[in-house]
């Protein structure tokens, strides 16, 4: 076990929202709120709605989220000050080849046992890429300064690996979840994603607040102002390996001192451990261009003290992990996605998967963190909310019942629960950042240097 894992104090507890009173403060305003959204392909795939067969139109769902997150915005006298998407916002490819790859030798196979993870469809520039961009544009019309990380399903090409083929001889009952049983899935080409986030993008052109991007935007950076602070927050692709990690350091460089949040799309697991889908591992197959969650965290995140929060999703399920940096503080790496929820399907009357599950469609679920910086120790309240159920996990006596043997079945109703709401108690975020500092504060206040060295015992 790493020694320097440390275990968070987490209690389950009702997290307040503290709303603004007007938009004129009277008095200083400690809090605000991190949006953070899941994995949403799900309610944005064109099979997944009424002209398909499908009970409703889960994209309804999608749009509704993005209005009641954008109806929150401290611009509408709500708390949320910035938005995050840890990626997967559309479900399909558009093409099974990728020149680039080709020519460097990453070919493909024909692999009956993932063959449905390759479907290619046009809808994705008809129906998926419009819902999704209409969904982001009631967040920018609030006013509310985002960032998007590109999961999987929003590369232009995926194809199966030659290098990685299949085990055709075991039988189908004995096959494992791993890339010696099933293969290898491979993913290039960001360009679909550009054209809707990229750096030239309408969401993101002449914004003060948008102030870097790798390749056009498939990484990028924004600042951030709430809570007395400038806050700096980076997205990366997927599996982001050397040249990503090169113009981040950059960017970190060029903002030294300032309390950073990194989002990416695959992390960790719902065990809290640094480890890719076994299926879709980028990093064997490409180390020029991607690399492994450990080496994310050994030559980036670990060695730049002020980055203090991670955001991640792409594996089902919840989970919060903590670990010193090499400066002695904390690191807090959150993992949430909730794309196979589908109570509202069956709500709408859809019948079951022939293996007895759901038909994923998110159920409208995304996380809020509530940042107090008002006392002695600095707080983050994590919690989760459905804008199609109206509610707070903590809320709903059905929430274990729906949603809990598929995420985490080992977990008690009531650690369920506590892994979908629970405090952060940051206990060096003022050491490392100084004090709150809220007279003339815009993106050119004076930034803080980190303390280090100093970390919780």
């Amino acid at each position: 076990m790493n020694n320097n894992k440390k275990t968070l104090t987490a209690i389950l507890a009702p997290c307040l929202i503290i709303n603004a009173c007007s938009s004129i403060q009277t008095t200083p305003d400690y809090t605000f709120t991190l949006a953070v959204i899941p994995d949403t392909q799900n309610m944005t795939d064109f099979t997944r709605q009424r002209d398909q067969g499908f009970a409703l139109d889960s994209s309804e769902i999608f749009l509704d989220q993005m209005r009641h997150i954008a109806s929150k915005a401290e611009s509408q006298g709500g708390e949320i000050a910035f938005v995050a998407s840890v990626g997967d916002v559309w479900q399909h490819q558009t093409t099974n080849y990728d020149e680039d790859h080709y020519r460097r030798g990453l070919t493909a196979i024909e692999n009956p046992h993932l063959a449905g993870n390759l479907d290619t469809h046009e809808e994705v520039f008809s129906f998926e890429i419009p819902t999704a961009a209409a969904g982001y544009e009631y967040i920018s019309e609030a006013g509310i300064p985002f960032g998007v990380a590109p999961g999987n399903h929003d590369y232009d090409a995926i194809w199966a690996l030659a290098a990685f083929p299949p085990n055709l001889d075991k039988p189908e009952d004995e096959l494992e979840l791993s890339t010696e049983d099933l293969g290898n899935l491979h993913v290039a080409g960001l360009a679909n994603f550009r054209s809707v986030f990229g750096s030239d993008s309408d969401f993101f052109r002449d914004k003060d607040w948008y102030i870097s991007a790798y390749n056009g935007g498939d990484n990028s950076a924004q600042l951030f102002s709430a809570g007395g602070y400038t806050f700096l927050h980076i997205t990366l692709e997927m599996q982001a390996g050397p040249p990503m990690l090169a113009w981040a350091q950059q960017v970190i460089d060029a903002n030294p001192g300032l309390p950073t949040i990194v989002t990416t799309h695959d992390y960790m697991n719902a065990q809290g451990e640094r480890v890719h889908s076994p299926i879709q591992n980028l990093a064997i197959a490409d180390p020029q261009q991607n690399g492994s969650s450990q080496a994310l965290w050994d030559n980036f995140l670990s060695k730049n003290d002020q980055i203090f929060m991670l955001l991640c999703g792409h594996q089902l399920g919840q989970a919060l992990r903590v670990d010193e940096n090499d400066y002695g503080n904390l690191v807090y790496q959150i993992l949430a996605d909730y794309q196979e929820r589908g109570q509202a399907g069956v709500d709408a009357g859809q019948a079951l998967r022939e293996n007895g599950l759901t038909w994923g469609i998110g159920d409208g679920w995304y996380r809020e963190l509530d940042f107090d910086l008002s006392g002695d120790a600095a707080l983050v309240h994590v919690k989760t909310y459905s804008s199609h159920y109206g509610a707070y996990s903590s809320n709903l006596q059905s929430y274990p019942d729906w949603y809990k043997e598929q995420e985490n079945p080992e977990l008690t109703d009531a650690q369920f629960y506590a892994a979908d709401e629970y405090t952060i108690i940051m206990g060096d975020f003022f050491e490392r950042f100084g004090e709150p500092q809220l007279q003339g504060f815009s993106f050119s206040n004076p930034r803080f240097q980190p303390t280090i060295g100093i970390g919780l015992d």
